[in-house]
């Protein structure tokens, strides 16, 4: 891969940059709704007129004047220009902005930091925002100063925006398609956004494939034309085989909830990118795409559709499991359940704690069905959760597979029950899915899942 930095020469005549024919790859992601959860500009409309009496209705103004850009309703160019007219901004205010966005970034962004490390310079932010406020926040994240392609401010003696470059491409109409055009990139390469200024870096022919970004706003123009959708960053890595936080993206797991489950625990699995699907009762074709279980005392599953529920991986009861077959069915299928016997008024916030930190870091604590673990979690280092009937031996033959393929095992947790032993192996290199498939086929297991 070739180094942007190292390989620019700018013909200052015609202001154009020119790379040599290296083919490489490149990531073209926007800054605003989609490496941040929210718009830079309202924002810092929100600090700078925090104490102006009519701020409600320039609120209202600057994001109108957003979205209909967003939309392509309106030249990207005529949105900024009204945007920063609006402002009434200066340099401390873009200080209190920076400490905003900071705690803004998107989720998915912020837990894939091995992704930016990894490919720095491959990485372009690319964004109709501002450097000012923008290469601070996401030069945390690997991401170097001269691959971030933003405007610029003006300012006035005293600190007070009071404009911009407007020789900038980006300040104008198609400034993303004009921008890449200069650049002349080698290679093939993917645009990540919510807008349609990224949608018109793919209909200009310039980038191979456009995701809609949809974490934090989905823009039906913009998903319409798009080659994918992606409801995360890793949705995105993990389509394209990049290394990533999580081994399996929470939108492709579906979180089947019936009976009375309250909201805020429905709020906590959405911000963690689970698929909500509400149905009135438990059948067997939905409990049998999901691998999330949210139900109450008096909507339970049956012994029998456990038995079929080949991807069902936890289940979160609102409520008392009332049935001993139930729990025991769960547990021969690698099921694990959390209940709440006491019916605790927390555990809208409960119960899907302990879902979460089972589909994410594999601890057990307060099950009602498997044995408890609570591991602790190991940097650098990938997690497998290996569930099998509990006979003498299968530790023995986990380890074999790692041995014979030269993995070194950082942390291994085993506890068992009558019924299972759950393992938790922590190993510290790659591996090929050889390895995992070995571990799938050992004798007795009875689910294997590749945390991260």
């Amino acid at each position: 891969m070739i180094n942007l930095t190292a390989n620019r020469q700018l013909n200052h005549s015609t202001k154009k940059l020119y790379l040599p024919a290296t083919m490489g790859q490149y990531y073209i992601i926007d800054f605003d709704s989609t490496f941040t959860q929210v718009e830079a500009l309202d924002e810092l409309a929100r600090i700078s007129l925090k104490d102006h009496p009519g701020r409600e209705e320039v609120y209202q103004q600057i994001e109108h004047l957003t979205n209909l850009a967003m939309e392509g309703k309106l030249s990207f160019a005529d949105s900024l220009e009204g945007r920063i007219k609006l402002l009434k901004a200066n340099r401390n205010h873009l200080d209190l902005l920076v400490k905003h966005l900071r705690k803004k970034v998107s989720p998915s962004f912020s837990r894939n930091n091995k992704f930016f490390k990894n490919h720095q310079d491959e990485v372009l932010i690319v964004s109709g925002g501002f450097k000012e406020f923008i290469t601070p926040v996401v030069s945390e994240y690997h991401i170097k100063k001269e691959n971030i392609y933003a405007n610029d401010f003006e300012f006035d003696a005293e600190g007070n925006i009071v404009g911009y470059d407007r020789k900038n491409p980006l300040s104008q109409e198609g400034g993303k398609v004009k921008l890449l055009k200069e650049l002349n990139l080698p290679g093939d390469i993917f645009g990540i956004g919510d807008g349609y200024s990224d949608f018109q870096l793919k209909e200009s022919g310039l980038i191979k494939t456009f995701f809609a970004f949809t974490e934090n706003i989905e823009r039906k123009s913009v998903v319409e034309k798009a080659d994918h959708v992606t409801p995360s960053l890793d949705e995105f890595l993990y389509i394209n085989r990049l290394p990533r936080a999580i081994s399996y993206p929470k939108n492709r797991i579906k979180c089947l909830v019936v009976g009375n489950v309250e909201e805020e625990a429905l709020s906590q699995m959405r911000k963690e990118g689970y698929n909500i699907r509400h149905q009135e009762e438990i059948l067997d074709e939905y409990l049998q795409q999901a691998g999330v279980l949210f139900c109450d005392e008096n909507h339970q599953p049956t012994p029998e559709q456990l038995q079929n529920a080949g991807r069902l991986k936890v289940i979160g009861c609102f409520g008392k499991i009332n049935n001993r077959k139930v729990l025991d069915a769960a547990c021969e299928n690698g099921i694990i359940i959390f209940d709440d016997p006491k019916h605790n008024p927390r555990s809208a916030d409960f119960i899907p704690k302990r879902v979460i930190a089972f589909m994410n870091e594999g601890k057990t604590h307060i099950s009602c069905n498997f044995p408890d673990l609570q591991p602790p979690r190991i940097n650098n280092a990938h997690r497998l959760i290996h569930i099998h009937k509990n006979i003498p031996g299968i530790l023995a033959k986990i380890n074999e597979v790692f041995a014979r393929h030269n993995i070194n095992i950082v942390g291994e947790f085993l506890v068992t029950n009558p019924q299972i032993g759950y393992v938790i192996t922590d190993v510290d290199a790659g591996y090929d899915e050889q390895v995992l498939s070995e571990l799938k086929s050992i004798e007795h297991t009875i689910k294997f899942r590749l945390l991260y």
